[in-house]
C-alpha cells in the first residue's frame, strides 16, 4: 500500500483529535474547584484508556460492520480489528476511536466535584457501546438516519459533516440526563468555592481544543477545495462566538470575562461542527454570533431550572450542537445542482431532515443514558459521599492533591505529602 498523502493527513488529524481529550482536562479542570482538579482530570484520560481499548475489540466494527437492523452495526464483523490489517481501513478505525474518546470525555463536566469514578469507570465502556456506536452508525455508517436508511430515505439525509448529533447532541443530552440521576452539589448556586480554580488551564484547554479541532473537522475533508473552506470555517466561527459570547457578558453583567471567551470559544466550535464543509465563510460568522450569544444565555438556565450541570456542557454542548444542526437546514450550501437550505431556495425539505435527525439523537440518548446511569447508580452508587464531596473527591478517589506547597496539600493540614497520601488512601478505604 503506498502511502498518500490523504492517509498522511487522516493520521495527522486523528492525533490532534486526540490531543483534544487531555484539551477537556484542562478546560474541566480549570473550572472545577482546587480539590476535584485531579479527578476531573482523570475522567478524560481514564476515557482514552477504556474507549479505546473498547474501539479495537468491538467499538469500531459496531459503528460501521454489518448493520443490525439498522441500528448498529454487527460488533464481530472486524472484531480485533485482525481483519484490517495489512489494509488502509486501519487508519480510519484509529481516527474514528478519537471522536468516541472525547465525546464520552465531554459528558464528565455535568457530574464534577461529586462523581465516583470507579462508577465512571464503568459509565464509560457501556455507554460507548450501547449510545455512541449505535448513533454513530446510524448517522455515518449507513444506518437509519442514512440515505438509504429507514429513517433517511423517508425525510431525506440530515447533514452530519463531524458530528453535531453524534457527539454534542448526544454528550449534552447524556450529561443532563447524568446530572439529573445525580443530583445537585452541597452548596450548588451558594457556594463561592464552586468556581472555578485555574482560569488559566481553561483558557490553555480552550486554546488545545481549538487546535485539535482543525483535525476533528478536516480529518475527513475529500478534496484540497473542500478542505480550505472547512479550515477557514473552523477559524471563522468559533472567533466570532468568542465575539458573540464576551458581548453577552458586557451587556448582562457589564464586563466580558476571560471564562466567557473561552467558553465562547467551545461553542462556536461545536456549532460549526456539523456544518464546517456545508456553509460559507460569511455563513460560520453568523453561525458563530448566534452560537455564541445562545449559549452564553443558556449557562444560566441551570440555575432557574435547578439542575446542577458543574461545567456547563448542557449550555455549550447540548445547545450549541443544536444551532448548528438545525441552521443547516437554513444555510447549508447547494451541492452539485441539490437544493441547500431554505435561505439557498432548497424549501424546507433539509431542514426537515435535520430536525428529524436532532429529535432521534435527543430521544435515543436520553433514553439508553437514563437507563444505564439509573442502572449504575442503584447498584454500586454513582456519588461519593457528602463527606468526601466536602473534603475533595481528589483525596476520596485518588489519595491526591493537585497543589502542594510546602508539604500543604489543598483543604488538609501540614504535614509530609505521603503521609497525607497514606492519611487519605485509609479514610477513603474506610468510608
Amino acid at each position: 500500500m503506498d502511502l498518500s498523502a490523504g492517509h498522511v493527513w487522516v493520521m495527522i488529524s486523528a492525533a490532534l483529535v486526540l490531543l483534544m481529550t487531555p484539551g477537556v482536562a484542562f478546560f474541566y479542570g480549570g473550572m472545577t474547584r482546587a480539590k476535584a482538579a485531579l479527578n476531573m482530570m482523570m475522567m478524560s484520560f481514564v476515557s482514552i484508556g477504556l474507549v479505546g481499548v473498547v474501539w479495537v475489540l468491538w467499538g469500531f466494527s459496531m459503528t460501521g460492520g454489518d448493520g443490525v437492523g439498522g441500528l448498529f452495526g454487527n460488533p464481530f464483523t472486524s472484531f480485533g480489528l485482525e481483519s484490517l490489517i495489512g489494509s488502509e481501513d486501519l487508519i480510519g478505525a484509529g481516527f474514528g476511536a478519537t471522536f468516541a474518546i472525547i465525546t464520552v470525555a465531554l459528558i464528565s463536566g455535568a457530574i464534577a466535584d461529586r462523581a465516583k469514578f470507579s462508577a465512571w469507570a464503568v459509565f464509560v465502556p457501556v455507554w460507548v457501546t450501547l449510545v455512541y456506536c449505535p448513533l454513530a452508525f446510524m448517522v455515518w455508517g449507513g444506518g437509519l438516519l442514512g440515505e438509504e436508511g429507514a429513517i433517511g430515505s423517508v425525510v431525506g439525509e440530515a447533514i452530519d459533516f463531524a458530528g453535531g448529533t453524534v457527539v454534542h447532541i448526544n454528550a449534552g443530552v447524556a450529561a443532563l440526563v447524568l446530572a439529573l440521576i445525580i443530583g445537585k452539589r452541597k452548596g450548588f448556586g451558594k457556594d463561592p468555592s464552586q468556581r472555578p480554580h485555574n482560569i488559566p488551564f481553561v483558557m490553555l484547554g480552550a486554546t488545545l481544543l481549538w487546535f485539535g479541532w482543525f483535525g476533528f473537522n478536516g480529518g475527513a475533508a475529500g478534496s484540497a477545495e473542500e478542505a480550505g473552506l472547512i479550515w477557514v470555517n473552523t477559524m471563522a466561527a468559533p472567533a466570532a462566538a468568542m465575539v458573540g459570547w464576551l458581548l453577552t457578558e458586557r451587556i448582562r453583567d457589564g464586563r466580558p470575562t476571560s471564562l466567557g471567551a473561552a467558553s465562547g470559544i467551545v461553542a462556536g466550535l461545536v456549532a460549526i461542527t456539523p456544518a464546517c464543509a456545508n456553509v460559507s465563510p460569511l455563513g460560520a460568522v453568523g453561525l458563530g454570533l448566534l452560537a455564541g450569544v445562545l449559549s452564553a444565555l443558556a449557562v444560566g438556565l441551570k440555575y432557574k431550572m435547578g439542575y446542577d450541570d458543574s461545567l456547563d456542557v448542557v449550555g455549550v454542548h447540548l445547545v450549541a450542537g443544536i444551532v448548528g444542526t438545525l441552521a443547516l437546514g437554513f444555510i447549508a450550501l447547494p451541492v452539485e445542482g441539490v437544493g441547500g437550505g431554505l435561505f439557498y431556495g432548497g424549501g424546507f425539505a433539509q431542514l426537515g431532515a435535520q430536525l428529524v435527525a436532532m429529535m432521534v439523537a435527543i430521544i435515543f440518548s436520553a433514553v439508553l443514558t437514563l437507563v444505564i446511569g439509573l442502572a449504575i447508580h442503584k447498584t454500586i452508587g454513582f456519588r461519593v459521599s457528602e463527606e468526601q464531596e466536602v473534603n475533595g473527591v481528589d483525596l476520596s478517589e485518588h489519595a491526591e492533591t493537585a497543589y502542594e506547597f510546602g508539604g500543604l496539600g489543598v483543604g488538609g493540614s501540614f504535614r509530609p505529602v505521603h503521609e497525607t497520601v497514606r492519611t487519605a488512601t485509609k479514610e477513603s478505604i474506610n468510608s
